[in-house]
């Protein structure tokens, strides 16, 4: 007999699904008026159901640089993901053990979260003028969105290593394996599902960020940057459709992510 649910349930209930419409409202809205007409506005009702400004956003357009704000997004989010998971793994390893200035270290390390983002943008900016470089997309806006990622990465991977058991390190050093196979063969392997999720963090936090990139990126826009431009002088529904097929990569990098995951878990439990 199933047990009868509380009034508690039901108000728990009601303030997940206000939750759940404040979430994807907004984003539903968007999807939707991406499907306007030749003839359709930027608001409701749909004026007709066509993916004709999904095709316009191949075409030459009079604003917006749609092909090379993605291209330079995606690009900057692979870099800023390597490092982070480099840099993370580096970290996690190091902070395994005690050393003179570990706790300074790593408060300096997870400072810029509390930081304002705009003020992190606007200090590398600056810095790297009086400097005499050129802030670009691939040099300070980098450097800026490290700041956002890196404290992320670090953090996951300092909750991974405090439940690691060094006695799969010990066991394989017994048998006579090297640092560098016990490395690679057994802490490796372990936590590569950890490592997969820090690449998603670096990656998707990169590639949406905003506040850090705006006084950083230099002359050429990310998406985020082209996107916002976008919104004082295009007045079509294309911004909606290039808001649909930007939201729906994100959803496949987040699908891959998971379907890595998966495959690495059933290999490892397979071995």
């Amino acid at each position: 007999m199933s047990e009868k649910r509380t009034l508690g349930f039901y108000v728990l209930a009601f303030f997940f699904a206000l939750f759940v419409l404040f979430l994807y409202g907004p984003l539903s809205a968007i999807i939707i008026l991406s499907f306007q007409g030749p003839n359709g506005g930027l608001t409701f009702p749909l004026n007709g159901v066509s993916l004709h400004w999904f095709g316009n956003l191949f075409e030459t357009q009079a604003v917006g640089d749609f092909g090379g704000s993605f291209r330079r997004s995606f690009i900057l989010a692979l870099m800023v993901m390597v490092i982070t998971v480099v840099v993370s793994l580096l970290a996690g390893l190091a902070f395994r053990r005690r050393f003179m200035g570990a706790t300074p270290l790593f408060y300096l390390a997870v400072a810029s979260l509390v930081v304002p983002s705009i003020i992190i943008s606007l200090g590398i900016g600056v810095l790297f003028q009086q400097l005499g470089f050129r802030p670009t997309w691939y040099s300070s806006a980098l450097g800026a969105h490290l700041t956002w990622t890196l404290p992320f990465g670090v953090l996951i991977m300092f909750a991974v290593f405090n439940r690691f058991s060094p006695s799969y390190e010990e066991a394989a050093r017994d048998l006579g394996a090297s640092s560098w196979q016990t490395f690679s063969h057994v802490l490796l392997p372990m936590i590569a599902p950890s490592l997969i999720g820090v690449a998603l963090f670096g990656f998707t936090l990169s590639y949406d960020e905003f506040a850090r990139t705006l006084m950083a990126a230099g002359t050429f826009n990310t998406l985020p940057l082209e996107l916002y431009a976008m919104t004082t002088n295009v007045t079509t529904p294309v911004l909606y459709a290039l808001g649909t097929i930007t939201t729906a990569f994100s959803f496949l990098v987040i699908a891959v992510a998971l379907a890595v995951i998966v495959y690495v878990n059933r290999r490892r439990a397979r071995a």
